[in-house]
């Protein structure tokens, strides 16, 4: 099986984070899923999905995570600050200064996503010519997530944090996985415009989304059907519910087909 999609797309990859709900002092993209830290299955799906460039945003532990990973194919990048996941994105500016083409954002605390997924959620991306697209799925119960607000076109015009939506905005159920695909000449341009006027202080990465609506450009959301494969693993039972899964699968075989690495 192939899911590779077309040439011209790199992708980077948020792996900055402590994670202090783990009750641990290891990185949280440390942490094993099936005796492979977490990190280790985004570069696979990346590596899955033909990305030219893999840039890996570090930060806590930098070191120890360079060491569990093995690729003369990943660049990494330091954010010396954990000033938001805007912030951590700038930190590959540099990097992919001259690449010209899409680039795909992955969480290295979310091991679960496929790349069958990710090629499908690229190619609705580039179908749709979208400035940004952004992986969503739907929940029973969405508290604590970022909710996707759309116009009557089903076009994206803003992310809004739980804790700084409204009554009515916290009543939608379709959330926001934090996973993207921008194309480039558009991303560093509305990250360098972000601000930190939020509940958090931070620079969201989720504000590029209402910078492209009002700059007329579109946005649009790729809703993904099993909320399992977006979980970020925030704390130890997460961690356990991750590895149960992943033993799921390959009880039934079913990452042997998906790609022999996993």
């Amino acid at each position: 099986m192939n899911d590779g999609v077309e040439k011209n797309l790199a992708t980077i990859i948020l792996a900055a984070g402590k994670g202090t709900r783990m009750r641990s002092d290891m990185a949280k993209v440390l942490h094993p899923v099936c005796e492979k830290p977490m990190v280790y299955y985004p570069v696979e799906c990346a590596r899955r999905v033909g990305s030219e460039k893999i840039v890996l945003v570090v930060g806590y532990q930098s070191d120890m995570v360079r060491q569990s990973l093995d690729g003369d194919d990943l660049i990494f990048v330091d954010q010396l600050e954990q000033l938001g996941t805007g912030h951590a994105v700038l930190q590959a500016r540099e990097i992919l200064q001259h690449f010209e083409g899409t680039i795909l954002i992955l969480c290295g605390d979310v091991p679960l996503l496929l790349p069958s997924t990710v090629g499908s959620f690229v190619e609705s991306h580039r179908a749709h010519r979208a400035a940004v697209t952004v992986l969503t799925t739907c929940l029973e119960d969405p508290s604590g997530y970022g909710r996707v607000i759309k116009k009557d076109d089903d076009s994206v015009v803003r992310i809004v944090e739980d804790r700084d939506a409204t009554e009515e905005e916290k009543r939608i159920n379709e959330i926001n996985s934090g996973i993207y695909c921008v194309e480039r000449a558009f991303l560093f341009n509305a990250v360098a415009r972000i601000g930190k006027g939020n509940a958090q202080g931070e620079y969201y990465l989720t504000d590029i989304l209402e910078i492209a609506f009002s700059m007329n450009y579109t946005a649009k959301s790729f809703i993904l059907d099993d909320p399992r494969e977006v979980m970020g693993i925030n704390t130890v039972e997460d961690l356990e519910k991750a590895n149960r899964i992943m033993e799921e699968r390959r009880g039934r075989n079913f990452l042997a087909k998906e790609n022999p690495k996993l």
